[in-house]
């Protein structure tokens, strides 16, 4: 009995540690309203908007280090980018959902996990009246790299929440698109190769968005402080967590 409560409590020091250890940034909304959004690892990140709990590309064992998805609130609300384990888990998404969560994806996705709802490049749903969510391309276009995200399979999406708007932009590389996407108050650009952007990709993307935060993720062995410095006058504030 004894060793079962020593094994519960180390559990329970273990999540908290690790929670504790996750990077948190506070935004505010135009209307007041707290935004916290927090960094799990990857293309693994946790919003929180007014108690509107939304998680993106829940993962937990596929990527180290193994994230406890049971250690998180229920979500409202999950955006799946595309089918890639990197991004896609069951096991994680069964974790925070419950019958009230609704999971949004491309259609990939949706072939493979039916309770989700698709959505193509271009379309926009409203989630309530303060929360809308427009899903944007994500894709490769350089010669030898397509085959990792074809054009028109993958989502990115743009998250506005009380008018605070978030770009998650997937696994993409610094496509055309982009340079319609405007009024960017938070960013997240892929960095790593052959898969997503170079970090003068990057830099581009960034410039043509414009945002005014913008977190560089899913970089893994990236030199990311590259990019830091290539930014360095642009206004854009950059910053580095832990998105390997």
């Amino acid at each position: 009995m004894r060793k079962s409560i020593f094994t519960i409590l180390l559990g329970c020091l273990t999540a908290a540690s690790c929670n504790a250890a996750q990077k948190v940034d506070e935004f505010t909304t135009k209307n007041g309203k707290k935004v916290t959004i927090t960094c799990i690892k990857h293309a693994c990140i946790e919003i929180n908007y007014d108690g509107t709990e939304i998680q993106i590309d829940p993962v937990g064992a596929n990527i180290t280090p193994v994230t406890d998805y049971a250690q998180f609130p229920k979500a409202n609300i999950i955006l799946i980018t595309h089918e890639h384990k990197d991004h896609f888990e069951r096991e994680a998404i069964t974790c925070i959902r419950t019958p009230a969560t609704t999971v949004y994806s491309n259609m990939a996705v949706y072939n493979m996990f039916r309770n989700s709802l698709p959505l193509s490049n271009g379309d926009s749903i409203t989630y309530r009246q303060d929360i809308t969510i427009k899903a944007v391309p994500a894709y490769n276009y350089t010669e030898g790299h397509t085959q990792f995200h074809p054009k028109g399979r993958d989502n990115g999406y743009i998250l506005s929440l009380d008018g605070l708007r978030i770009y998650i932009a997937g696994d993409t590389e610094d496509i055309p698109e982009m340079a319609e996407i405007k009024d960017i108050d938070i960013a997240f650009l892929p960095c790593n190769q052959p898969y997503t952007m170079t970090v003068d990709q990057l830099v581009k993307a960034a410039r043509t968005i414009m945002p005014k935060v913008l977190f560089p993720y899913h970089y893994s062995q990236t030199p990311i402080s590259q990019a830091v410095m290539k930014l360095a006058g642009s206004g854009i504030d950059v910053r580095i967590r832990d998105y390997q």
